[in-house]
């Protein structure tokens, strides 16, 4: 048995016991351990930021909750670990926006392509009305069998690949890059002239060093922190997408917890929201430090209206659906 399939499987038998509802008194005693994960690594913003929440948890309750984390991937990439949330088999879990668009329709109008002004901007959505609406339509959604506790910075996902550096949209031509596998990126990639690849999280650094994908797009801590900046040494500041992160929760479990403790988790999830954001700004500070020293090349976009043009077929495809809702985020000031 392979060491994932052996940790799933562990997984599987401690969410069947983390998500029975208290039967006694006695039993209401009985520690419990969530598991939470991320395909990020140790250090990471979103897992530290979730294990002091697990931390928090446990001071709150005496020890009888707590979370336990399993970071890089350990349990899966993010497909593998959405569905093992949704029965139960991981408690906690942080996963991109992106990753939830195809489960949760709503959600899928923050993965517009150069929808928000800035991070700042985005941030203003996320603290606001609106985005506790979104996670609200995740929480309520059938399909989902997730709760939402909250919002995570990710930053803004930029364009690197092993080839050639991109100054204009020309230079995008004929690039293989992967992207999260959602229609909207994929639409979007082959808008920009590349062709989007769908793959997981957890292919990519070997996609990359083998050539499957000439490039990928994302934020500079994980072009960074995941090695992907040792083989694609040109990192492009397209800034194209700022595609939030979302701190879920079993809602297999959920259902067995009490009011109290469903209205603790949500007020540390609410906490942790905000000390990621203030990690996330240092970490994105170090990794470009990193990739610098490296000497990667990092490359200013001087005009990013042809590639803002370019993606206009990907708007006129999705954008009516969310119309009404786009119009209030981009009013969020």
């Amino acid at each position: 048995m392979k060491r994932r399939d052996f940790m799933k499987l562990g997984a599987g038998f401690g969410a069947a016991m983390a998500s029975l509802p208290p039967l006694s008194s006695a039993r209401a005693q009985t520690k419990t351990v969530f598991k939470a994960s991320d395909v990020q690594p140790p250090g990471y913003p979103t897992v530290v930021a979730t294990e002091n929440l697990g931390k928090k948890l446990e001071a709150a309750t005496q020890g009888r909750l707590s979370v336990q984390m399993y970071p890089s991937m350990q349990l899966g990439g993010e497909k593998e670990t959405i569905e093992q949330t949704q029965i139960g088999a991981i408690q906690m879990l942080r996963v991109s926006v992106g990753s939830m668009g195809p489960i949760v329709d709503d959600i899928n109008v923050v993965n517009m392509p150069f929808l928000f002004k800035n991070t700042a901007h985005a941030e203003k959505m996320m603290d606001g009305p609106i985005g506790q609406e979104l996670l609200d339509k995740i929480t309520a959604s059938p399909n989902a069998g997730l709760v939402a506790l909250c919002w995570m910075d990710a930053g803004a996902r930029s364009l690197y690949n092993t080839k050639r550096p991109i100054k204009t949209i020309d230079d995008v031509k004929g690039l293989k890059f992967r992207v999260i596998g959602n229609p909207i990126f994929i639409d979007m990639m082959n808008a920009l002239g590349g062709n989007g690849v769908a793959m997981g999280y957890d292919q990519v650094f070997s996609a990359l060093q083998t050539g499957v994908v000439d490039g990928a797009e994302n934020n500079p801590p994980s072009y960074v922190f995941d090695n992907h900046y040792t083989v694609a040494k040109y990192y492009t500041l397209t800034q194209h997408l700022i595609v939030p992160e979302i701190l879920v929760f079993s809602r297999k479990t959920w259902d067995g917890l009490s009011k109290d403790d469903q209205a603790l988790l949500k007020k540390l999830g609410r906490e942790a929201q905000l000390e990621e954001r203030d990690l996330w700004n240092k970490y994105e500070a170090s990794a470009m430090e990193k990739a610098k020293a490296a000497g990667n090349e990092i490359i200013e976009v001087a005009d990013k209206k042809p590639f803002q043009d370019a993606v206009k077929p990907v708007w006129d495809k999705y954008g009516p659906k969310y119309a009404a809702m786009i119009k209030r985020i981009q009013d969020v000031a």
